[in-house]
């Protein structure tokens, strides 16, 4: 089992889990040029699993689909996103060959946000997050609350510590700014951008991270942290309310932060 992080536009990644005959769940295909060039190195589309509706991970669905007419694609329930041949949702299973996924719903970022977890059996779980969850970031709220995003973070953080974080953007560097200034103390976060600096330097991806890691360095996983509240409680100039005021006073600090 192979898991591939595929370039697209700017930042973006479209996630490839290619088993060992080629066939490939594809994840967040924003656009199907890459997704077309790499099957011209063995890999081929099994499946399209798709997190959410915004265009940079669900546009290359209909060329995907017009070059594959029975390609399935599983998406949340959300007319925003065409071309999906089933629905699913919290508490839904997928099972394609040999791999086994849970869907989870996660609103927050959009309202139908939903994540992948799983994989294929004595293998690593992997989490297809979207823009939900970043490495040490997560993403903005377009469509929900501050308690919705704070709950599918929590969701996400329950799963097992190794699962490998498969997010959708290369942000992991300008999180990493946002994080130390939150949480300058903490060496397991010294050490995780340490890391991701070597492995954009080398020209490689910072993903996936484990869920381990980002909970000992994610500050949007960390909001109870005494270290968490009081950075975000001198802000405030008070202490937060309860830990959904310290997250949505997190996540309005980060939207407006300079590094």
């Amino acid at each position: 089992m192979r898991l591939l992080a595929i370039p697209a536009f700017e930042d973006n990644y479209i996630w490839a889990l290619v088993d060992d005959d080629g066939d490939a769940l594809i994840v967040d295909p924003g656009e199907a040029a890459p997704v077309l060039a790499a099957t011209a190195h063995g890999l081929w589309p099994a499946a399209v699993l798709v997190t959410h509706h915004h265009p940079d991970h669900c546009g290359g669905v209909p060329a995907l689909r017009e070059r594959w007419p029975t390609l399935p694609v599983f998406a949340p329930e959300d007319p925003r996103i065409h071309d999906a041949s089933e629905r699913v949702g919290a508490g839904s299973q997928i099972a394609i060959k040999g791999w086994r996924l849970s869907v989870l719903a996660v609103p927050g970022h959009t309202s139908s946000h939903i994540a992948f977890h799983g994989g294929s059996e004595n293998v690593q779980p992997h989490l297809f997050c979207g823009d939900t969850l970043f490495s040490l970031g997560c993403g903005r709220m377009f469509e929900g609350t501050p308690a919705q995003m704070l709950a599918s973070l929590d969701s996400l953080a329950a799963l097992p510590g190794q699962t490998a974080v498969c997010c959708g953007h290369e942000y992991t560097l300008a999180n990493a700014a946002f994080a130390r200034t939150v949480d300058p103390a903490n060496d397991a976060l010294r050490r995780r951008t340490e890391e991701a600096k070597a492995m954009r330097q080398a020209g490689r991806p910072t993903l996936p991270a484990t869920l381990a890691n980002e909970t000992a360095c994610n500050p949007f996983l960390r909001v109870d942290s005494p270290a968490v509240r009081d950075a975000v409680g001198r802000r405030l100039g008070r202490a937060p309310a309860d830990r959904v005021e310290t997250f949505a006073e997190l996540r309005r600090w980060k939207d407006g932060f300079r590094a």
